[in-house]
């Protein structure tokens, strides 16, 4: 089986900043007090990722907050360029993260809808075509002519995840987005995933619902503060990553 995304050596490291200095006095301080001064020190969030997922391949992602979960699957998407190593990705790439990102408070749902398909590379036309199926999937027929800030945060999630789950892309990327709305919308999402997956779409799923991804996922990957703890079949995973969490509440 052909690989759709290979990761190798990838680490990601953001700045943080100790004693930022906003006030005139604090600025003027630190000119004299060394102990003043902005400070800035590399968080990493990931170290020396190697990862291969293979093409129509669902695989998990799960560990603790904190882990690199969510920032492993902004690098994959493009979000986040790595700070060291390389990611390369075969295939069009549609990214559930924080649904309905991308959505204009003061347009309506239906604008909302082509402005993020646009965003995606669709034109008027292929959304056209899709659009009456987004909106049969979101359940939001009556609320498509709403501004979307007036749209509870279910709503909001339930027309993102319809946008996204329409695109047909080879690989989908979806972070946490179903601990939002009612569990029969869930259930509702999960049967998309299947049909998705069926197409053979790879999917990538980060999830701390573990019984999902023993259910739905071919493989998982355990991250443990920010590197690659264990690879392999759900079950196990999920077994080591109790494992790893009995641990920490044991210590002192």
């Amino acid at each position: 089986m052909e690989w759709a995304v290979e990761l190798r050596g990838v680490s990601k490291a953001f700045m943080r900043r100790r004693n930022p200095g906003r006030a005139l006095k604090v600025r003027v301080l630190a000119m004299i007090h060394p102990r003043q001064r902005e400070q800035r020190e590399p968080f990493w969030a990931l170290r020396d990722i190697d990862l291969v997922i293979r093409r129509g391949e669902f695989l998990g992602l799960i560990g603790a907050n904190g882990s690199g979960k969510s920032t492993l699957l902004r690098v994959i998407a493009g979000i986040y360029v790595p700070t060291t190593g390389y990611v390369t990705v075969h295939g069009r790439v549609t990214p559930m993260i924080e649904l309905g990102v991308g959505f204009h408070p003061d347009l309506t749902g239906r604008e909302n809808v082509y402005l993020n398909t646009s965003l995606y590379g669709l034109t008027r036309g292929e959304t056209d075509q899709i659009y009456d199926a987004i909106v049969d999937f979101s359940e939001l027929a009556e609320f498509m002519d709403v501004p979307v800030k007036n749209y509870s945060t279910g709503m909001h999630a339930r027309l993102g995840f319809a946008v996204a789950a329409n695109l047909e892309p080879d690989i989908l990327l979806i972070d946490e987005v179903l601990a939002v709305g009612d569990e029969r919308f869930k259930q509702k999402c999960l049967a998309r995933m299947d049909d998705v997956r069926r197409r053979g779409t790879t999917i990538v799923l980060v999830s701390h619902d573990l019984a999902t991804v023993e259910r739905m996922c071919d493989r998982a990957c355990l991250l443990v503060q920010g590197r690659l703890d264990l690879d392999g079949e759900p079950s196990k995973i999920v077994t080591r990553y109790r494992e790893v969490l009995a641990t920490a509440r044991r210590r002192p």
